[in-house]
């Protein structure tokens, strides 16, 4: 017994000074980065982050600014050009969402020189200037702007005024079959027709219309005035204008925990349909991120002498596997919803991806999800393409009245 007790407490003391010596030995590491108040703050929440804490601990490069920002939220998760969001593995993570008021708040859209700036506090995005950011030339990294619209439509799959680029084992002509199909969705006058929602809900955008950005930006906020909620409110606002009720969802599914985003985005759209059973049409809207090595790619093009960030309509296709056994006619509506949008705004639209994805997509058959400008674009410029697209949604929605 004796003996038990003494490698007990030998034991105990090697742990105790594992533990002491891992305890000095962090606030000496974090002593060597930048912002050390910054971490110190930080540390005071590890016991609830001590994951976050362990993934970063190894990046030896701005290490303790990344810190901060997961800290406060900000999780940097860009795409790569043309690789919409993955579907997220579930995850328990994150609050369940709470079913909102139908009501919504009353935004107003104005047009001025400087944009939609009735949503923005204080300046707009294109009244600011990049050298208010002061980026430390270390820091910087290139935009470029690019139009992404297909205007020569030989050998192309295309419905109407729309391209659609077919990223599925099915042949262009097997596609056709069922652009050739009558239009699935309809519009009818009694109660909520539409719902707007956003499963990536604090996405956000670069403060400055420029050529050069700050690579230590997250393109992450949970301010709603300043992530794609704000677009999807402009958005709502336009298809309302032409008498259709719309349901805008504010939820972050994002956030705290990005992972299972899209399985808690299914049971907020699962809720609205069961509250509100006339909801035809669901639009789960996002912003892209499309990145070339470390340079961010702008999708863009001037509208009535304003620039508007390019949109991409995304319509999932089942490969036997998915439990989508409709996608068809949400495929159908995706193509006479870019047909509507370029007809009115030509080149406002990159072509449809058309691909095997899932995206809650099986939930309508008027399910789909929309990808507004990339990290490259501003605020501002997205707000634009909102109203637009909005405005042409609206239009096309009402050919499909009931």
């Amino acid at each position: 017994m004796g003996r038990y007790k003494r490698k007990k407490k030998s034991m105990f003391r090697k742990y105790l000074l594992r533990g002491l010596l891992v305890a000095a030995a962090v606030p000496g590491i974090l002593a060597t980065a930048y912002f050390y108040d910054q971490a110190r703050s930080a540390l005071d929440n590890l016991s609830t982050n001590a994951a976050v804490f362990s993934a970063l601990y190894t990046v030896p490069d701005r290490t303790l600014e990344n810190l901060g920002q997961r800290f406060s939220g900000q999780i940097d998760d860009p795409q790569q050009e043309g690789v919409p969001p993955k579907e997220d593995p579930p995850s328990q993570g994150g609050a369940f969402p709470q079913m909102p008021s139908a009501d919504t708040e009353d935004f107003e859209l104005k047009d001025s020189d400087s944009g939609v700036s009735s949503l923005l506090p204080g300046l707009s995005s294109s009244e600011k200037t990049v050298e208010d950011a002061d980026i430390p030339e270390e820091y910087r990294g290139s935009i470029v702007e690019e139009n992404m619209a297909v205007f020569d439509k030989t050998n192309r799959l295309c419905f109407g005024e729309g391209v659609i680029k077919n990223s599925t084992s099915l042949s262009d002509e097997q596609a056709q079959e069922y652009l050739d199909q009558p239009n699935a969705v309809r519009i009818g006058s009694d109660g909520p027709q539409v719902l707007i929602m956003h499963t990536h809900a604090t996405e956000s955008f670069e403060p400055y219309d420029a050529d050069i950005y700050d690579t230590r930006h997250t393109w992450r906020s949970t301010d709603n005035s300043q992530n794609i909620v704000a677009a999807g409110e402009v958005m709502a606002q336009a298809i309302r204008a032409h008498g259709i009720e719309v349901l805008h969802d504010e939820t972050q599914h994002d956030y705290p925990s990005y992972n299972g985003s899209y399985e808690r985005s299914a049971v907020t759209i699962k809720d609205y349909l069961a509250a509100y059973p006339s909801i035809k049409v669901v639009l789960d809207v996002h912003r892209d991120a499309v990145q070339r090595d470390t340079t961010l790619v702008k999708p863009v093009i001037e509208i009535n002498g304003r620039k508007a960030a390019q949109m991409m309509i995304i319509s999932g296709c089942d490969d036997g596997t998915m439990g989508m056994p409709d996608w068809g006619k949400n495929f159908r509506f995706a193509a006479g919803m870019q047909d509507a949008i370029e007809s009115r705004y030509q080149g406002l639209t990159r072509p449809i991806f058309f691909c095997y994805r899932k995206y809650n997509q099986d939930l309508t058959t008027g399910s789909l999800l929309l990808e507004l400008g990339s990290h490259g674009n501003t605020l501002d410029e997205v707000l634009y393409t909102a109203q637009l697209a909005g405005d042409a949604i609206g239009a096309y929605l009402k050919t499909l009245s009931e």
